[in-house]
């Protein structure tokens, strides 16, 4: 499977024009970043793990993925369904998902995602996989944010706790710095990668996926 490739040494996020945050890549810096401000993930508080399903589940699936990414898209609307329910919400698997960064629209959505809380974060995925294609649209910066606080809104949440995340440099510091650290330890070089049991993988079908996670189980 032709899945997207990504560099680790991404550089620290800084304020751009409008509020929003951007980020910082090593093969130059995106529209709007002040160099000055950059900084390394070295010293920086690591946004938590958001769990899904049992903390003290038997077997623990992380999965690297992108917002950005379609196959990682693919992966949340066909096998993290079937994974929920019947390994997750059935109390066999405890599931993490660690947002990878390839660009700002990336991390605008991983922004977004955490503003509503530990409790909305799975179903603000669900709508920000669910809707990539529309929320990315043309690319424009201006209508990405646009779209993503459309969703925002659908989830409960308003303009002004939105505004409020994405203006907030310290909590997208932290998430680069929770990207980099975690994927650096774990070896990881494309999404979606999944992490069983501290064992990397590539992305891989619900059959495949069930059918390890069975024999791990006994069955």
């Amino acid at each position: 499977m032709d899945r997207r490739t990504f560099t680790l040494s991404l550089g620290a996020v800084a304020v751009a024009g409008g509020g929003a945050l951007l980020l910082n890549r090593t093969n130059g810096a995106l529209p709007g970043v002040n160099p000055a401000v950059a900084q390394s993930s070295h010293g920086v508080e690591l946004a938590p793990d958001i769990i899904m399903g049992d903390p003290n589940a038997p077997i623990t699936v992380i999965e690297y993925a992108s917002y950005t990414c379609p196959h990682c898209a693919n992966f949340h609307t066909t096998v993290l369904k079937d994974l929920k329910t019947n390994y997750v919400d059935t109390g066999k698997v405890k599931f993490i998902h660690r947002e990878v960064y390839f660009d700002r629209f990336g991390l605008w959505a991983g922004m977004i995602a955490r503003c509503g809380g530990d409790m909305r974060y799975a179903g603000m995925n669900d709508l920000i996989y669910g809707n990539q294609k529309d929320w990315i649209g043309s690319g424009d910066p201006q209508e990405v944010l646009a779209n993503l606080r459309k969703l925002g809104r659908t989830a409960g949440m308003s303009n002004d706790e939105m505004n409020a995340c994405l203006e907030n440099e310290d909590m997208a510091k932290s998430m680069v710095a929770a990207y980099q650290t975690n994927a650096e330890a774990d070896g990881i070089n494309a999404t979606p990668t999944l992490v069983i049991d501290g064992e990397k993988f590539s992305n891989m079908s619900y059959a495949d996926l069930s059918a390890m996670l069975d024999e791990k189980l006994g069955g």
